[in-house]
């Protein structure tokens, strides 16, 4: 791989990764819930989560999905149902001296299991694959796995500070609930164009 093209990945990785999705708003909600420590298990599982699922569809999974059509339905429509009842949860989350009876930020193993249902990611890794890894070679998948890992998990952990920092507004339950509910509805909006697509 020329290193102009893996600077061009490096900067597909870095705009796909810090721009908003269902990832980055969970954690900025998480990061204004939890705080930044307890939210490390999250952010660890959606950056290796990623460049785990990116892999396997680099190596061929995604072939699996061209000979059953089907199958891409059933995944959208699954995510789109996980993905709403993600966003009640944010919705309906306590606040954070009620945080440990009602609710906790997602384990490493529950963040890097969405990824397979974040519509985003999937966006994210197809077009890495298909436009960087064209060939689908060990090494060419290796290099764009090893891109995204090293530029997505500063990239998540922005969002998960930015959540931290707003903590610091939120001081009230009132206001604690209204940005949860904010974040809520930006996620349920992050679900446009799938349901357009």
């Amino acid at each position: 791989m020329t290193f102009e093209l893996i600077t061009a990945l490096a900067a597909f990785a870095l705009v796909s990764s810090i721009t908003p999705g269902p990832n980055n708003l969970m954690l900025m909600a998480s990061g204004a819930n939890f705080g930044f420590r307890r939210t490390l298990p999250h952010m660890l599982g959606v950056a290796l989560g990623f460049v785990f699922m990116l892999s396997l569809i680099g190596v061929g999974l995604v072939r699996v999905f061209d000979a059953f059509p089907v199958s891409y339905i059933l995944l959208k429509g699954f995510s789109v149902i996980y993905l709403l009842y993600l966003a009640f949860k944010i919705a309906t989350a306590a606040p954070m001296q009620n945080a440990d009876s009602v609710g906790r930020p997602f384990t490493f193993l529950q963040a890097a299991l969405f990824q397979w249902v974040n519509p985003k990611g999937w966006a994210m890794a197809l077009t890495a694959v298909s436009v960087y890894a064209p060939s689908q070679s060990p090494a060419a998948i290796g290099i764009v796995a090893l891109v995204f890992g090293a530029i997505n998990l500063p990239s998540v952990s922005t969002w998960t500070l930015m959540g931290q920092q707003i903590q610091r507004l939120l001081t009230s339950p009132r206001r604690l609930r209204a940005f949860n509910i904010a974040m809520a509805a930006l996620l349920v909006a992050s679900l446009y164009p799938v349901l357009m697509g």
